[in-house]
């Protein structure tokens, strides 16, 4: 059975789309079957994985809201094991569709469920708010990785997803656990990137990743030309990161955490 790993952080620019992609690719060339999920109406997973968005004639809005099977959305992409299911627009508009139906929080739970068996990983791309879809993608999740910028209010964004995240684990998903803070944006010669990371890790201790995700110039080009880091620049720092993170995600699996 596969596990399903929500990407998730309510604020944006701190790396979660380039982490959903990135980790995606990384575990694909590792041959694990890989399901990513874009649920930001964004649709930047989309085409940061080489799929045209404006090609899109339907997202992951048409299963959650009963249009389309979900089996039926999946893509291929550059890499032999990384499968897609994209975002398009119209996924604005599931938050207001949801909020009438029953168990609106468990919607797309019930669609992701079918796809378990089929895929080692499943990951979530959520969108950069703490509403309806995000929610959703916490119900349907195992685990969540936690991106984090290294900047100065990172602690005060960290502190507002724990709450969120402990909100779902007591009233929709107990079982929902925290696979790791993910430090990104790391600049080595930053002092104020060291000291968030080193209040971080002093914090949160065992939950931090000891992979470390740089600022990176390669995996801020990758995007612009629709390929993970892995297939723009396989030597650059920001794919050897997030191969190390592949490998600690897998290792997690393994000791059967979440």
């Amino acid at each position: 059975m596969g596990k399903i790993i929500s990407i998730t952080n309510q604020k944006g620019g701190v790396g979660k789309t380039t982490t959903a992609i990135n980790i995606s690719a990384s575990l694909a060339v590792t041959e694990k079957k890989v399901l990513l999920v874009d649920l930001d109406p964004q649709a930047n997973a989309t085409s940061g994985s080489g799929v045209d968005r404006g090609a899109i004639e339907a997202s992951i809005y048409d299963a959650i809201i009963g249009r389309r099977d979900v089996k039926g959305l999946i893509l291929p992409t550059g890499l032999k094991y990384f499968k897609l299911i994209p975002a398009n627009i119209d996924l604005i508009g599931a938050e207001i569709e949801l909020i009438d139906l029953a168990e609106r929080e468990r919607a797309l739970k019930r669609v992701i469920e079918t796809l378990r068996s089929d895929f080692d990983f499943i990951i979530l791309d959520c969108p950069p708010s703490l509403g309806l879809l995000t929610v959703n993608a916490l119900t349907a999740a195992d685990s969540v990785i936690i991106p984090v910028q290294c900047e100065y209010y990172a602690m005060e964004g960290l502190s507002q997803i724990l709450k969120t995240i402990d909100l779902v684990q007591r009233s929709l998903n107990r079982a929902l656990i925290i696979e790791g803070i993910l430090l990104t944006m790391f600049d080595s010669r930053n002092n104020l990137s060291h000291q968030v990371a080193d209040e971080i890790k002093g914090h949160f201790k065992d939950t931090v990743f000891t992979s470390i995700i740089p600022r990176n110039v390669a995996l801020g080009e990758a995007p612009s030309h629709g390929k993970p880091i892995i297939l723009y620049n396989i030597n650059s720092k920001g794919a050897q990161s997030y191969l190390e993170l592949a490998l600690e995600v897998i290792k997690n699996d393994k000791k059967g955490l979440g």
